[in-house]
């Protein structure tokens, strides 16, 4: 059998397969009910809000839910509060990096001569360590920290080998260090996303497998009978993502044209099927939770989870659209990036019918302003990313700035932005202590909010216009180049809005940690964990 009959049998297996579990699913796929959609709530306890604050929202308390089963939850926010706290402060590090590195990057873009005494502030180098701190730096750390955080509240028991993440965790900080060092220094393997040399990947495996090691020890040790829809998403997270980087930073497998069609597979899969589960995760446990509702249809979100499982591998195919690949990959590529709406729009349906009548909790709760608007943008970016690999689109976007804007609203609007909101519930259920300056937390949801908004909107413009141009025989090269200046500029002002709340990101979450601890209130649904940090 050759290779074409191979990948289509897989194809048409996964669409079978798919159909299948559709077909198995009962009747009424949109109503309401509990089955498995209730499992992330105590008993007695649907109907109640937990809010981002440590003390418990106006006019709820403790009444008619299981006091054990609070107990318990407790107990698992403790025992992730040291392993978590870790993760995070190590994220808000990366998270500033990336931000320096990138609007560095953003500024030369339309003024070159800034910054050029100096050989790692050069575009080339600057701009590689911006994609790498958020790519191994901020994005993991926060997305693992998270993960550490809600599996044990999934699972209902303590976090299981706690210390092993902790030293994989400084292994993996260790191993972006050095990498850093090394783009800056010079020394690349010279594939997008995989820059950093495969001797230092090495210590990324290792940190990596000892992070994995208390999910798989705690899930081992679960006390309910049902697997929650986030659970399989952080798992399959946990497990594709290794598979992705071995596969990828195995030195002397890929050459030449191989190598390029490898390095997309990675480049498009770490992004749909490790930073995207872990966010996916995370709304389907916060947006619940936050208004006291389980989500209006668990079959969609298993649709959802199984959609993105049996369509994602290939859909990075299309960024070699034009090259010297077989053209029966590519078209394999977009067909799957096509089918990749089916998941999104169930995810969307979901999202929608759970949030109906329940929109006036974005007034008053942070996490569910970010959350909210990291799924709408998960809609964008991929219902925007399906259409966008068409032929008859991709041969105006290719090469231009609409595919690095696609590419931010994706990992900047969509997980990032989830990430945030994530980080705004966890925090004080680790540390013992509230934001202390609410509106704080508005400044930062409408800077970013504005600046991807601006940064989108510009080289979305700037790159069609870009990609029309160089299609245009009679114009120059270089006029193309020309007609992107303003909204390059545009860019970094967006950008540097983005940046800027960052930086009230990270102060804010200074000031918490100089803050007095509070004390947990016994009676209270929202017990902050005892012996948080």
């Amino acid at each position: 059998m050759n290779t074409l009959s191979i990948l289509m049998s897989a194809f048409v297996l996964s669409l079978v397969g798919l159909g299948f579990f559709i077909w198995s699913q009962r009747s009424r796929l949109l109503s309401h009910d509990g089955d498995g959609s209730a499992v992330i709530f105590a008993t007695g306890e649907i109907g109640h809000a937990e809010t981002t604050a440590l003390q418990p929202a106006s006019g709820t308390d403790a009444d008619g839910i299981d006091s054990q089963e609070l107990l318990d939850r407790v107990a698992a926010d403790a025992s992730t509060a040291p392993v978590v706290f870790f993760f995070y402060c190590c994220a808000f590090v990366w998270l500033l990096v990336a931000s320096a590195a990138g609007l560095t990057a953003s500024i030369k873009l339309h003024a070159p001569d800034w910054l050029v005494s100096e050989a790692w502030l050069s575009f080339g180098r600057i701009r590689t360590i911006h994609l790498n701190a958020v790519a191994y730096g901020w994005a993991p750390m926060a997305g693992l920290g998270t993960a550490l955080f809600i599996i044990p509240r999934l699972l209902k028991t303590e976090l299981v080998g706690g210390r092993y993440a902790l030293l994989g965790g400084a292994l993996w900080n260790a191993a972006l260090v050095a990498g850093l060092g090394s783009l800056a220094y010079g020394v690349s393997d010279g594939l997008e996303w995989l820059e950093i040399p495969w001797q230092i990947d090495i210590l990324f495996v290792a940190g990596g497998a000892l992070v994995g090691l208390p999910l798989i020890l705690t899930l081992l040790r679960r006390k309910v009978a049902h697997l929650y829809v986030s659970v399989w998403y952080m798992g399959c997270a946990l497990f594709w993502f290794p598979v992705l980087f071995l596969v990828a930073n195995f030195p002397g497998i890929h050459r030449g044209v191989e190598a390029a069609t490898m390095n997309w597979w990675f480049g498009h899969n770490v992004l749909g099927l490790f930073y995207t589960p872990l966010a996916l995760a995370s709304i389907y446990y916060f947006l619940p939770k936050l208004i006291g509702r389980p989500i209006q249809s668990y079959n969609l979100s298993l649709i959802g989870f199984w959609g993105l499982a049996f369509f994602y591998g290939q859909v990075g195919g299309h960024h070699l659209i034009g090259g010297p690949v077989p053209s029966w990959l590519v078209t394999l590529s977009i067909v799957q990036s096509m089918m990749m709406i089916l998941p999104v729009v169930a995810f969307t349906v979901n999202q929608h019918l759970t949030l109906k009548g329940h929109l006036s909790a974005l007034r008053h709760s942070p996490t569910l302003q970010f959350i909210c608007l990291g799924g709408l943008m998960y809609t964008a970016s991929s219902v925007q990313g399906s259409f966008e690999a068409l032929r008859s689109v991709n041969v105006i976007t290719h090469f231009t700035h609409y595919t690095v804007a696609h590419a931010h609203l994706g990992l900047y609007g969509f997980v990032t932005l989830t990430f945030f909101g994530a980080i705004y519930f966890v925090v004080p259920r680790i540390t013992g202590r509230d934001w202390p300056w609410p509106r704080l937390i508005s400044v930062h949801f409408w800077l970013a909010a504005i600046g991807i908004a601006i940064y989108f909107i510009s080289l979305t413009i700037g790159g069609w216009l870009q990609g029309s141009a160089m299609l245009d025989e009679s114009r120059g090269f270089m006029e193309s180049v020309q007609l992107t200046l303003p909204y390059l500029k545009a860019r970094s002002i967006g950008g540097g809005l983005m940046a800027l709340s960052h930086v009230v990101f990270a102060a804010h979450f200074v000031r918490l940690l100089i803050g007095v601890r509070q004390v947990a209130q016994p009676n209270s649904t929202y017990l902050a964990a005892p012996g948080a940090l």
